[in-house]
């Protein structure tokens, strides 16, 4: 790789940002009892009056020792959809730049580079749902900022090769933004670990899927400081609210409820697995690394309806490439799964 320059990939515009300076920016409290006349708050406590920490600094403490990273090494978002929203207004100019990402992949990645006027070159995976990447290296020119992979992809749940990912990281000199939405079913490790070898690393999690709490929008990425500091002058000032931040750190402190659940959901996917394999008119089932399975069928459409009919909702990937005829199926309890394993016998 040649030698990454930074500054090089950020838009003129933001380079000058001066961020919003909140009353919470200016006085962060050391614990003492204060008198908070700075703000403009409801000075009546009920539990929200008063803003939230912008910076999440109880929460960001508590992830960066777990995941072995410092603070400043972590933003957090909206959900994983703000945080990828953020590297695109941070680094890509609109009706200029443009992003690779590879099909099929996480629907998100097109969505935000339309929303954001970026040009998206898709690169298909291939056919063993791995990472083209001569392809990719031959779609990239001057004005190529990102490249997304999602790993575990979604919705083909395989992990991507070390060695394809590591070729691109050394490769190209633009951000190399690494999807881990489902690293906690993996056996693979996470990136995380690599963030020091390779200053082009951009890694984002969630608390939605092994955390299961989707429900409180809660994305992180984790990147270099020089990066998470370039973010930090777009994100808004109270993207994360308080409620958000309570829920979530009672969550991330329970890892031994976390570990438990993520055990129960991998053994819950090998059995749905094996057993999905013995159904006739499955006529492929995918390894995965992820709490979902993708599974090849006669007729995607037909077996969607009647799954629905049973009262069994599924996603039907058969209009994404690569997908004909493919059904995901997420994971569910095991009275869930037994149901949807005797819903799927009973079809004729």
């Amino acid at each position: 790789m040649k030698v990454f320059d930074l500054n090089n990939l950020i838009r003129q515009n933001v380079k000058g940002l001066k961020p919003y300076s909140s009353a919470r920016d200016e006085y962060v409290s050391d614990g003492s009892e204060m008198i908070f006349l700075d703000a403009n708050e409801n000075p009546f406590q009920n539990g929200v009056n008063r803003y939230p920490d912008p910076q999440q600094r109880g929460l960001k403490s508590v992830l960066a020792q777990q995941k072995g990273v410092r603070q400043e090494n972590i933003l957090l978002g909206n959900g994983s959809d703000e945080v990828l929203d953020i590297l695109y207004r941070a680094f890509c100019e609109p009706k200029v730049d443009n992003i690779i990402t590879l099909p099929p992949t996480y629907g998100m990645y097109k969505v935000l580079a339309d929303i954001n006027v970026v040009e998206n070159r898709e690169v298909l995976l291939m056919d063993d749902f791995q990472p083209d990447v001569e392809s990719i290296l031959k779609n990239v020119d001057s004005h190529t900022k990102l490249v997304f992979l999602c790993s575990p992809n979604n919705p083909t749940g395989n992990s991507f090769q070390v060695s394809k990912i590591e070729n691109l990281l050394s490769s190209f000199n633009g951000l190399v933004v690494i999807d881990e939405a489902y690293i906690d079913f993996s056996s693979e490790e996470s990136w995380v670990a690599k963030l020091s070898e390779y200053p082009n690393l951009v890694i984002t999690q969630t608390l939605s899927k092994a955390y299961g709490m989707a429900g409180i929008r809660l994305g992180i990425c984790l990147a270099s400081e020089e990066i998470i500091a370039v973010l930090n002058k777009i994100k808004p000032p109270y993207n994360v609210n308080e409620l958000t931040q309570q829920r979530a750190m009672e969550r991330v402190l329970n890892r031994e409820e976390i570990n438990k659940e993520v055990e129960n959901i991998l053994k819950e996917r090998r059995v749905l697995e094996q057993t999905l394999k013995t159904i006739q008119f499955v006529e492929q089932v995918y390894p995965t690394d992820a709490n979902f399975i993708l599974a090849r069928v006669d007729d995607a459409s037909l077996r969607y309806e009647q799954l629905l009919e049973k009262g069994i909702v599924i996603r039907n990937r058969t209009t994404q490439p690569l997908c004909e005829n493919k059904l995901r199926f997420t994971v569910g309890t095991h009275r869930e799964n037994e149901f949807l394993i005797k819903a799927l016998k009973e079809l004729p």
